[in-house]
C-alpha cells in the first residue's frame, strides 16, 4: 500500500509540474531544432567541395539570462551570449585560400588563418573590454590562438561587416573585427567544434568529419554562426540560432585518385548508416545541373529521394536530394554511399567564370617603398553594381594616401564613400573603406604606396625571413546582379546556406568575397651578427689575453747544467784511465 501511495504522489507531482524549459509537452510544439545537411558540389577544375551545416534553432531569450535547461544548444555558447552581451557572433577557422576564378562563387568563404567578427548589445557599456574577455573565453573553447587578437589587429568597420539576424539599428561602434592570419587550423580545432555538435561525431551527417580526410585537402573551413532571428512570419518573438558549417575541397590528382569520379567512401574513407536521432531534418544535396542542359555531364547512384530545383547566387541549379529520414532509403542497404560519374570529360571552355572575383599583389622594388595593388573584376555583360572594400593594413606599414589610385577601363574611378582611418604605432592598424561603382565588363585597378618601417629588434618573430602578413585579405561585399530572375523559393526545402545572406529583392544576391593575404619582407637585421661577434671576441680574448696573462704572471727559474747520470761518469773514468779527453 506505501509504494502504491508513493507511485501515486510521484505520478502527480509530475502532471502538476507540466513541461520544464527546452522540454516538449504532450501538445506542446518543440522548443528548440536541429537540421543538418551535406552539400556536395562538383567544380569546374575536377575538384569537389563538400560543405557541411548544423543549424540548431532555439525559441528561447539568451539575453535575459532566465535560461538554465540546454538540449541542444551547446551550454558554452550560451552562456557566453548571455554573459558578454552578444548580439552577432561568426568565428571562422581556414586552412587554404579559396579560388574563386577557378571554383566559382563559394557557398560560405573565409579568409585564410583566423577571422572573428561580433556585433554587440547596446547595453554593453565597455565594448573593447567585452571584445578581450570574449576573445580569451573564446580561444579555451576552441583551442585556437585568438587571445592574440589586441587593438593592434583589431578594427571597427563602418560599412562592411552588417548584422545578419535581427538588429535595432547599427551603430558600428559596437562592432568589432579582427583577423590572425597566420593561424594553423589542424584537429585540436577540430574537436572541439565537433563537441558542440548535439550528436557530436557518433550519428548523422558529423560520423563523416574524420580529420585524418579533412586535412588532406586543398581547402578547409570551419565556422561558427550565432545570430538572432524572427520566430515566426509575424517577428513578435526572437529566435537564436546557431549555424556550424565545415567546408572542405578534396582534389583528387594530388591524392593519387586520378580520376574525377568520386564517392562519400573515396572522400571521407566513411559512409552514412545512420541518421542523428536529436535532428528534425538530415539531407544529402548533390549539384547535378550542367551548365549546358542538352549535355548531361553527371550521373548520381544511388537513385536520390527527390529533385530539387533552386535559385542559387542568381543561377538555376539543379539537387539531387537524399534524404536520410525516409524510411525507404536504409531499406535497401545498410549504409549510404553517393557516387557520382562524369559520363564524358569536361571541356576547359566549359568553365564558367564568376561575375565577381578579385585578387591582390604587393608590387614595387627594394625594401623601402612598395605598393598594394588590388583588382577587382566585374563579368556582368551589361550590369554595373557598386561593391564596398575592406582594405586594413598594418602600422609597420605606413600608407600614403595621397597615393591612392582607382583605374577602371583606362580612366580615374571616384569612389562614392570612402572613411580613412590613419594608424597608430604599435595602437591600432590603418582602416580604408570604400565604395566603388563597377561598371559592366571591366578591371577596376586599385593601388595605393606605402613605407615600410623598421621594427624593434624584439618585434620580431622567430622567422622573420619568412615575411609578414600583411594583416587581413581584402574584403568585397556587394549585391551581384542575378543572371536569372530569383522567385519566392521553399526556405525549408532549399539549403541551408541560402538562407544565410538575406536577399534584398530578386534580382540580386549578397556576395562577400576574401583576396589572398600578402606577405612582405621588412627591413630585418642580420640576427646572426651576435653570435658572430661573441665567437670572434671570444676568440680573441682566448688568443691574445690568455697569452699576455701568461706572460704577466708565470715564474721563470734558471736551470743549472747538470753533472750528468751514471753512465756518463762511469765513461768519464774509463776515458781517464786510456788517456782520452772526458766527454
Amino acid at each position: 500500500g506505501g509504494m502504491a501511495a508513493a507511485a501515486a504522489l510521484l505520478l502527480l507531482l509530475v502532471v502538476a509540474a507540466g513541461p520544464g524549459p527546452g522540454r516538449a509537452g504532450a501538445g506542446q510544439e518543440r522548443r528548440d531544432a536541429l537540421r543538418e545537411e551535406l552539400l556536395l558540389s562538383p567544380l569546374p577544375t575536377g575538384d569537389v567541395a563538400a560543405t557541411f551545416q548544423f543549424r540548431t534553432r532555439w525559441d528561447a531569450d539568451l539575453q535575459r539570462g532566465a535560461v538554465s535547461h540546454y538540449r541542444l544548444f551547446p551550454k558554452a555558447l550560451g552562456r557566453l551570449v548571455a554573459a558578454l552581451g552578444v548580439r552577432e557572433l561568426h568565428l571562422a577557422l581556414t586552412q587554404g585560400f579559396w579560388r574563386t576564378r577557378y571554383w566559382g562563387q563559394p557557398p560560405l568563404q573565409a579568409p585564410a588563418g583566423a577571422e572573428l567578427w561580433v556585433w554587440f548589445q547596446p547595453t554593453v557599456t565597455d565594448v573593447d573590454k567585452a571584445w578581450k574577455e570574449l576573445s580569451n573565453i573564446l580561444s579555451g573553447i576552441f583551442c585556437a590562438s585568438l587571445n592574440f587578437i589586441d587593438s593592434t589587429n583589431t578594427v571597427i568597420p563602418t560599412a562592411s561587416f552588417k548584422p545578419l539576424g535581427l538588429a535595432n539599428g547599427t551603430d558600428h561602434h559596437l562592432l568589432r573585427y579582427a583577423v590572425l592570419p597566420r593561424e594553423v587550423v589542424c584537429t585540436e580545432n577540430l574537436t572541439p567544434w565537433k563537441k558542440l555538435l548535439p550528436c557530436g561525431s557518433k550519428a548523422g551527417l558529423a560520423v563523416l568529419l574524420k580529420a585524418e580526410r579533412l586535412f588532406h585537402s586543398s581547402y578547409h573551413s570551419q565556422a561558427v554562426h550565432i545570430r538572432p532571428v524572427c520566430r515566426d512570419a509575424s517577428c513578435l518573438a526572437v529566435s537564436w540560432e546557431l549555424r556550424q558549417t565545415l567546408t572542405v575541397v578534396f582534389d583528387f590528382f594530388s591524392s593519387g585518385q586520378g580520376k574525377k569520379d568520386w564517392s562519400l567512401f573515396k572522400m571521407f574513407s566513411r559512409t552514412l548508416t545512420d541518421t542523428c536521432p536529436l535532428a528534425s531534418q538530415s539531407k544529402v544535396y548533390v549539384h547535378i545541373s550542367p551548365k549546358n542542359k542538352e549535355k548531361e555531364l553527371l550521373e548520381v547512384s544511388p537513385p536520390p529521394t527527390s529533385v530539387h530545383e533552386a535559385i542559387v547566387q542568381g543561377e538555376k541549379k539543379t539537387y539531387a536530394v537524399y534524404d536520410l529520414l525516409s524510411p525507404s532509403l536504409f531499406n535497401t542497404s545498410r549504409s549510404l554511399n553517393v557516387q557520382l560519374k562524369w559520363k564524358r570529360p569536361q571541356d576547359s571552355s566549359e568553365m564558367p567564370i564568376p561575375t565577381l572575383h578579385a585578387q591582390r599583389y604587393v608590387g614595387g622594388y627594394g625594401l623601402q617603398t612598395g605598393q598594394i595593388c588590388t583588382l577587382i573584376y566585374n563579368t556582368h555583360p551589361y550590369r554595373a553594381f557598386p561593391v564596398i572594400l575592406l582594405e586594413t593594413v598594418p602600422w609597420y606599414l605606413r600608407l600614403y594616401v595621397h597615393t591612392l589610385t582607382i583605374i577602371t577601363k583606362g580612366k580615374e574611378n571616384k569612389p562614392s564613400y570612402i572613411h580613412y582611418q590613419p594608424a597608430q604605432d604599435r595602437r591600432r592598424p590603418h582602416l580604408l573603406e570604400m565604395l566603388i561603382q563597377l561598371p559592366a565588363n571591366s578591371v577596376t585597378k586599385i593601388t595605393i604606396q606605402f613605407e615600410r618601417a623598421l621594427l624593434k629588434w624584439t618585434e620580431y618573430p622567430p622567422d622573420p625571413n619568412h615575411g609578414f602578413y600583411v594583416g587581413y585579405s581584402s574584403v568585397l561585399s556587394a549585391l551581384v546582379p542575378s543572371v536569372t530572375a530569383m522567385k519566392d523559393m521553399d526556405v525549408e526545402q532549399s539549403p541551408l546556406f541560402t538562407s544565410l545572406f538575406p536577399s534584398s529583392d530578386g534580382s540580386s544576391y549578397f556576395v562577400r568575397l576574401y583576396t589572398e593575404p600578402l606577405l612582405v619582407n621588412l627591413p630585418t637585421p642580420d640576427f646572426s651578427m651576435p653570435y658572430n661577434v661573441i665567437c670572434l671576441t671570444c676568440t680573441v680574448v682566448a688568443v691574445c689575453y690568455g697569452s699576455f696573462y701568461n706572460l704577466l704572471t708565470r715564474t721563470f727559474h734558471v736551470e743549472e747544467p747538470s753533472r750528468g747520470g751514471l753512465a756518463k761518469r762511469l765513461a768519464n773514468v774509463i776515458r781517464k784511465f786510456r788517456g782520452v779527453p772526458p766527454l
